[in-house]
């Protein structure tokens, strides 16, 4: 049993022109999507490759007619040309007037952290970028990004997660045994929040941004009518062997130690559904309820009610959760590897602080980082939650600018816990995994850009010169295309009419 899949993550970033209330945000978030295109001299702009791309598909076994589906459903379509592929392999793009993130495909809940964490830097960069070129025409503004999830104007925006699960796993049974866990997952994973209801108009602080914007229990949607559980049935894989999970219930964390776990034990549970080994589901009476009523109680007292009658809380689910995948790894591995023994280790380390004191896990947690340091300005200034002081912390605290963040501040002292070094974040901003298809996809922009003419997730299009055609190469089996397979073909060939040579006769 491991916490080891194929899995990634997707951010969409808060965008703001400073002195501008009014900018356009689409506008915007292409200028900070070009400019960091124009900043790399990227030779070549490749599009990106919708062809295989199945968003109206449902996991229950249909598809959602395009002339009915909700425009947000339809990413299928090129609506921008704001859209860069990274070689770090990742993908850079406009998606619902916010700039976006999305990670390499990776093998483990570290490398997440990692790549996520340099598409942090990756974002910081491309709005100076895109700030730069403003500060060249009269009365612009500088473009800030914030990775968080609202608005506090009644929009929220994702923060997805991506999982690789075996297609003959029922869906039902995701279902069952996901839904309890998300419901619960947030009092580690949640990024804290002044304010509730959508528009964040109730005066409190909650423990997940996008807990009010949960709207019901499975659904194919993700900006209306939101979900606990996602149904879109688009794998970017072999369709035969595998179905992707896109989870779009979780927050945009600041901590390190949350992105870990928020992957780590969605991998757990993954790996106990997959090989039928999970105990049997706790069946939440009103789930939705549940995920709202988990996140407004920070002090972690409130109980949830399930089928049975049973009263629980988000703490209690989560215990018995840890028992499970902790004894189901001692009878499957004598000695669990090092990244599956460090969730279970941090697991029950910060279920203990969050029962005993949640400040014991300052550092750890994004919402209890923040709550902490919100109550020492309430104290201090004698604040009510309404007042707007607090909010204007709540969003500095994810201003992923190093100077100005509160997150970064706080990182700067020592006082956040780091399990990726700096060094290898900043590696990962332009290098991509050697152990996934995205090291192909990433040296192919490298080391061949100006001969791509596409790409996406599962395959690559090359406009050879010589050529009376494009040649798209698929790349669907998401372990092929590791620096172990095809480092030689980049070693071995300079231009792209020898490595595509090479490539076809391989």
């Amino acid at each position: 049993m491991t916490v080891h899949r194929i899995q990634g993550s997707e951010i969409e970033y808060g965008i703001v022109v400073t002195g501008q209330p009014d900018a356009n945000p689409v506008l915007a978030s292409s200028r900070v999507v070009n400019a960091y295109a124009s900043a790399q001299h990227l030779a070549r702009r490749a599009r990106w490759d919708f062809e295989e791309e199945t968003p109206l598909c449902d996991a229950r076994g249909f598809s959602v007619a395009r002339q009915t589906a909700e425009p947000g459903m339809l990413t299928n379509e090129e609506t921008s040309m704001a859209n860069v592929i990274l070689t770090n392999g990742a993908r850079l793009y406009v998606d619902h007037a916010h700039p976006e993130y999305s990670s390499p495909e990776v093998t483990s809940p570290l490398d997440v952290v990692r790549w996520e964490k340099a598409g942090e830097l990756l974002m910081a960069r491309a709005a100076n970028h895109a700030s730069d070129i403003r500060a060249r025409t009269p009365h612009s503004g500088d473009i800030v990004l914030y990775k968080n999830n609202v608005d506090n104007k009644g929009a929220s925006y994702g923060a997805h997660e991506n999982y690789l699960v075996q297609r003959g796993v029922p869906f039902r049974d995701l279902v069952a045994h996901l839904t309890p866990f998300f419901a619960s997952r947030q009092i580690m994973c949640g990024a804290g929040r002044v304010g509730r209801l959508a528009d964040g108009s109730e005066a409190a602080f909650q423990i997940s941004q996008r807990a009010d914007y949960i709207e019901t229990e499975v659904a194919l949607e993700t900006t209306v009518r939101r979900p606990i559980i996602n149904t879109r049935d688009e794998p970017h894989a072999d369709a035969t062997l595998f179905r992707r999970l896109h989870v779009i219930i979780g927050d945009a964390n600041m901590c390190e130690t949350s992105i870990f776990m928020k992957h780590a034990t969605t991998s757990l549970m993954l790996h106990a559904i997959e090989t039928k080994s999970a105990p049997a589901p706790l069946v939440l009476r009103d789930p939705v309820r549940a995920v709202h009523a988990i996140s407004h109680d920070p002090t972690l007292r409130q109980t949830v009610e399930l089928d049975d009658g049973r009263h629980m809380t988000a703490l209690d689910i989560q215990w018995q959760l840890f028992e499970a995948m902790k004894a189901m790894v001692a009878v499957a591995d004598a000695e669990a590897d090092s990244q599956t023994q460090l969730a279970l280790d941090r697991w029950e380390q910060l279920l203990t602080g969050l029962g005993r004191d949640p400040d014991s896990c300052f550092g750890q947690i994004d919402w209890v980082t923040k709550l902490h340091l919100l109550n020492r300005y309430r104290d201090r200034d004698s604040l009510a939650w309404a007042d707007p002081t607090l909010q204007l912390i709540d969003l500095q605290y994810h201003d992923i600018r190093s100077d100005r963040g509160v997150f970064h501040k706080l990182a700067q002292t020592g006082r956040v816990e780091s399990l990726i070094g700096p060094e290898a974040i900043e590696d990962a901003v332009t290098h991509p995994p050697t152990d996934t298809r995205a090291y192909f996809r990433g040296m192919c922009m490298n080391k061949f850009g100006h001969g791509v003419a596409a790409a996406s997730w599962d395959s690559i299009i090359f406009d050879v010169p010589g050529r009376d055609s494009l040649l798209r190469i698929p790349t669907t089996d998401p372990h092929r295309g590791t620096r172990e397979h095809v480092r030689r073909l980049f070693d071995d060939n300079d231009t792209i009419e020898s490595f595509v040579a090479a490539l076809t006769t391989a």
